[in-house]
Formats: structure tokens, C-alpha cells, sequence
């Protein structure tokens, strides 16, 4: 099996040249092919080679930052080598706001917020494997090709603060199965209309199982995962997330955003695999996401409380203040009703549950729900956004009309 190359770590330290600059301090462990910087190039961040479509540095931040203003902190402006992803983690209950910004041919974007990484496991899951300190974080968000970053945190700054820098490769074709079985010309996401009617010549028992890449197809490295699938022993809700990564990619970036996403929650984050069961892109392509079989009840580490009873669907994006696209929301409803119908589930209905604890529902509460569910309900959280919350009930109805045509 091909395995990836190992994270390497570079420590940041304080130095006095002239002014105070953050340079690393290169130390032993560096993967296969990279040297320690020389004196001339010592304030570059080298990322390692890529192998099998992605590479990972993680940096570790001074106790202090340097620049600092009356609310917020700084680092220097760091130069790195090729990234196309960062995220930033801490050990610790602080829960700071932190902002970074990128460089491209030299020229300086915008500061961007990074999301906090609120789609969590529960459990033992939530402790890091193999000696590691249970770590907090944000998401990871997607930069599109940068060479240089720079990091503000605002509010009490976390111990052991590490920003996470991911190449995750060049653009790749993953071709989609000859025949995409889940096309059956239904319904539309842009006014609400009427399912068109047209049905499959063949009936299945079900609502159809869409057409999903595989782990393989977006190349998932098993030999990240630290234990084993677990599985739930029903299914009793579809909780919508985003992945609050970007909505700038192309269809080629795709699989490298996926296997960013996987790096960051395994080996920085320290989790058992991938938080969510699947994931959706713009292009309204289905993704499997954590390992266990695409058609069993995969327990997934999405939703702190509510994993025990639900599957969890990430749309790929931010979706704050931009509208999801109709091919992801109409394969959204899709995959709800595909899953929810062999469950036995009413796609528009609530149910009643117990929260296993979440920061909204402590453990023990019974709580009633939505069956199609958005993130926020259960957990203290904007995700999945407000312009796909808003598509919420739209979801459940086109799920339900969806579960109906194959069960008159």
C-alpha cells in the first residue's frame, strides 16, 4: 500500500535581527528529500514532496506573537514553499478568532476569517490517538495555490498553537461511472417546481442509491486512520453541514480539498477518520467520506450528541453568504432520501431523541428534531450557513416527493 509521507513539524521561535522576525528552528525528523534550511533561506517554510497527491507541514507558533496590536496578535509574514490549504489547532478550552492571509506571486490577500471546527465526534474519538493531546481547531480552508501566510488571533491566545499548511497537488480528472444511475431528471432547485413526473422504467424498493466517488477515487490513505469504523444500530436523521472551506474550486481541486480535509482531521486533529459520512461538491458530485461502507450506518464524528442516530452530508463550501447550487442541492435531497427511505424515515417529519451531549442539548435531554436537520439545531453553531439553511425545507420536501415516487 502507498503510504504518505509523515507530518513534519517546524518550531517557530523569536529572534532579534534588526527587528523581531519569526524564523524556524529546523530540527531532525524531516521526510524523504527534504534538507534543513541553509542560512540564506532560513525563514522559508518548506512543505515536503508531494506524494500520492498531498503534503503536510505542521508549524508550531511561539508561545507569544510578535505583532501585536491593542485586540489582536500577529506572526511575521511567513514564506513557504506550495500550499493550497491551512488550518490552525491548540490544546486548551480558549476558543480564540483566528484570521489568516495568504500570498500569491507576492501580492497579499485580504484577511479571512477561519471557521471554528465545530462538526465534532463524540467520545473516546474526541481524545487523539497514539499519545497524542486532544487538540481544538478550525476548519481547514481551501486558499487556492499560495506561497507565503501569515496568522492574527484575536482574544487569549491558545497553548500550543500550530498552524497546519497543506499541498494538496495539482488538479486531477476523476471520471464519473458511464452511466449515472441517480439521473432521473427530477424536480429543480431554482424555483421549487413540481417533480417533472419522468420515473425509472424499473422501480426500485427504494428511493435509488445516487451515484458516489469512492475513497479510492479521491485518494484516501487508510493507513491515517487510528481504530476502527463503528456502526449505529438505526438511522434516525440527515444532519446537513458545510465544510466552510471556500466556494472558489474547480473540479479538478476537489479530491485534493477532500484529502486536505482528511489530513487535518487525523493527524492534526488527531480523530479516527474523516468527520462526515459523505461529502457534496458544486458540481453536485457525492463523495463517500469516512471508511465503513458506503451502504451500511456508519457512525460519523459530525454532529457531538447525535452521531449515535445520524448520517452526516457536507456541502463543499461556505455557505455564510453564498446560495449552495442547485446540483448540489438537488443531489443533497437525493442522498437524504436514498438513505432515509430504506430507514423508514419521513423525510419532512421530527423525531424524538437523546442527546448523547452537545454544547446545546446536555447529555441525557430528550429533545425533539428535525429528521432532515441542519448542524445548528442540535449544536451552538451557524453551520451549514444561512444561505443553505435557508434550502432546508426545500431538502426535505424534494427528499419526501423523492421517497414517494418509489413508494406509491
Amino acid at each position: 500500500m502507498a503510504r504518505f509521507p509523515r507530518v513534519i513539524t517546524v518550531t517557530l521561535t523569536a529572534v532579534v535581527l534588526g527587528a523581531s522576525m519569526l524564523v524556524p528552528a529546523i530540527g531532525p525528523g524531516f521526510g524523504p528529500g527534504i534538507e534543513p534550511a541553509s542560512a540564506q533561506d532560513s525563514q522559508l517554510i518548506k512543505l515536503p514532496r508531494l506524494e500520492e497527491g498531498i503534503a503536510t507541514r505542521d508549524v508550531k507558533l511561539p508561545p507569544r506573537l510578535t505583532e501585536r496590536s491593542a485586540a489582536a496578535a500577529s506572526t511575521e509574514k511567513l514564506r513557504t514553499t506550495t500550499f493550497s490549504m491551512v488550518g490552525v489547532s491548540w490544546t486548551g478550552a480558549e476558543t480564540p478568532q483566528v484570521e489568516v492571509r495568504v500570498s500569491k506571486s507576492d501580492q497579499w490577500r485580504e484577511w479571512q476569517l477561519l471557521p471554528l471546527q465545530e462538526d465534532l465526534p463524540d467520545g473516546a474519538e474526541t481524545v487523539a490517538a497514539r499519545g497524542k493531546v486532544q487538540r481544538r481547531g478550525t476548519q481547514p480552508v481551501w486558499t487556492g495555490r499560495a506561497s507565503g501566510v501569515q496568522v492574527r488571533v484575536e482574544g487569549v491566545q491558545p497553548k500550543d498553537l500550530m498552524l497546519t499548511l497543506i499541498n494538496t497537488g495539482p488538479q486531477e480528472d476523476v471520471k464519473a461511472p458511464k452511466k449515472d444511475t441517480d439521473d432521473l431528471g427530477y424536480g429543480s432547485a431554482s424555483n421549487g417546481s413540481a417533480a417533472n413526473g419522468r420515473v425509472a422504467r424499473s422501480r426500485p424498493r427504494w428511493a435509488p442509491k445516487p451515484t458516489i466517488f469512492t475513497r479510492s477515487q479521491w485518494g484516501a490513505n487508510n493507513s491515517w486512520r487510528n481504530g476502527r469504523p463503528e456502526y449505529n444500530s438505526s438511522l434516525k436523521q440527515v444532519h446537513i453541514h458545510h465544510t466552510a472551506t471556500s466556494n472558489n474550486y474547480s473540479k479538478g481541486d476537489v479530491p485534493g480539498i477532500i484529502r486536505g480535509i482528511y489530513s487535518y482531521h487525523t493527524r492534526s486533529l488527531g480523530w479516527f477518520d474523516i468527520a462526515y459520512n459523505f461529502l457534496i461538491d458544486k458540481y453536485g458530485r457525492a463523495w463517500e467520506g469516512r471508511s465503513g461502507g458506503i451502504d451500511r450506518l456508519v457512525k460519523g464524528a459530525h454532529t457531538r450528541g447525535f452521531n449515535h442516530q445520524s448520517m452526516g452530508i457536507a456541502l463543499i463550501g461556505n455557505f455564510e453568504k453564498v446560495r449552495p447550487s442547485d446540483d448540489a442541492l438537488i443531489k443533497t435531497e437525493r442522498m437524504a432520501a436514498w438513505k432515509l427511505d430504506m430507514a423508514g424515515r419521513d423525510e419532512r417529519g421530527t423525531i424524538e431523541t437523546i442527546s448523547k451531549g452537545s454544547d446545546r442539548y446536555p447529555a441525557g435531554r430528550r429533545v425533539r428534531v428535525w429528521v432532515i436537520d441542519g448542524h445548528f439545531h442540535t449544536n451552538e453553531t451557524s453551520c451549514p450557513g444561512a444561505q443553505l439553511a435557508k434550502w432546508l425545507p426545500w431538502i426535505r420536501k424534494y427528499a419526501y416527493k423523492r421517497d414517494q415516487m418509489f413508494n406509491p
